[in-house]
């Protein structure tokens, strides 16, 4: 069928994350991921102990570099690993493995200037918690925008607090909109992550976690997977059966729903999650990522549907 959705060249019916650098910057532009040894809130002890109920001790982030090794290391070790395959492609540093603002604004300073105009990059990308963005934060970020393409990443997974207690969020719906829109009022682009699968979440609770997100002014989004991995609290609610994944069919079909209800405008940076063949217990199939992608591309063409197709319905 021809694909007539506005904000793609090609088979796409969403606003992928290539399509948006492409336009933007023209050309292929690769995030490195980055681990800078932070910690994160509910771990520590500051809001509770454990972590999320799904995140490895790596703290989401598997494909970042080793904390041991200095950060410019690591970056330079990223970009060797994909200059083969994409040998003119521009960098983004990708702040990832656990709550990259979780530290007073001297030690963040440290980490992010030296990637802020690094020659070969296009900005920087920031993950954090919407609980761990003060105003003195907030207001340095704000800098880093005036100089650079600043992205920061807000990890929610879902607007209901009561999947948030159960997955050991500690922090509350109300605290991500609040964050959102400080971020917005300072010219700082938004990307939210969300999660399909969460336990005891239907399928009526992930797309009304879509409405509300849409209804907030945020720029791009990520929706994952639940995979469950060793060594979590989750897996071992897996292991005790207190856990059902997703079906790939199940999964496919929530993710069109959702596309349906975003914003056509919104980049969707992410469209499935990829955990560590290592270390997954399930769902198995979610390791065949190309597979699963082209299971939504193929069920958007059979609906004839796009992006947006029912937003604000």
């Amino acid at each position: 069928m021809k694909n007539s959705f506005l904000y793609s060249d090609t088979n796409k019916r969403y606003h992928t994350l290539d399509y948006a650098n492409r336009r933007r910057y023209g050309g292929r532009v690769v995030k490195i991921p980055l681990n800078a040894g932070f910690t994160c809130p509910n771990i520590d002890g500051l809001r509770g102990r454990g972590g999320c109920t799904y995140c490895s001790s790596q703290g989401s982030g598997e494909h970042a570099g080793d904390p041991a090794l200095p950060l410019m290391e690591q970056y330079r070790r990223g970009i060797e690993a994909t200059r083969s395959k994409w040998p003119e492609a521009r960098y983004i540093p990708y702040f990832q493995a656990h709550t990259n603002t979780y530290a007073p604004v001297e030690v963040l300073r440290r980490c992010f200037e030296p990637f802020v105009g690094l020659e070969g990059t296009v900005g920087l990308s920031i993950a954090t918690r919407a609980d761990c963005l003060p105003p003195e934060t907030l207001d340095y970020l704000a800098t880093i925008a005036d100089r650079t393409d600043l992205t920061v990443e807000l990890g929610l997974q879902s607007a209901f607090d009561t999947t948030g207690e159960r997955i050991n969020r500690c922090h509350s719906y109300a605290e991500f909109q609040a964050a959102v829109r400080a971020l917005h009022e300072r010219g700082i682009r938004v990307c939210v992550h969300l999660i399909d699968g969460l336990p005891e979440e239907d399928r009526a609770m992930m797309l009304e976690t879509v409405r509300r997100v849409a209804a907030e002014p945020i720029d791009a989004i990520k929706l994952h997977l639940l995979y469950i991995i060793a060594g979590t609290e989750m897996g071992r609610q897996y292991q005790a059966g207190l856990v059902r994944p997703l079906t790939q069919e199940e999964y496919v079909a929530i993710v069109c729903d959702q596309l349906e209800l975003l914003p056509p405008q919104v980049v969707v940076e992410r469209i499935t999650g990829d955990g560590e063949e290592a270390t997954l217990l399930a769902p198995l199939w979610s390791l065949h990522k190309r597979r699963v992608m082209n299971a939504i591309d193929k069920e958007m063409a059979r609906r004839d549907s796009w992006q947006g197709r029912k937003w604000g319905e």
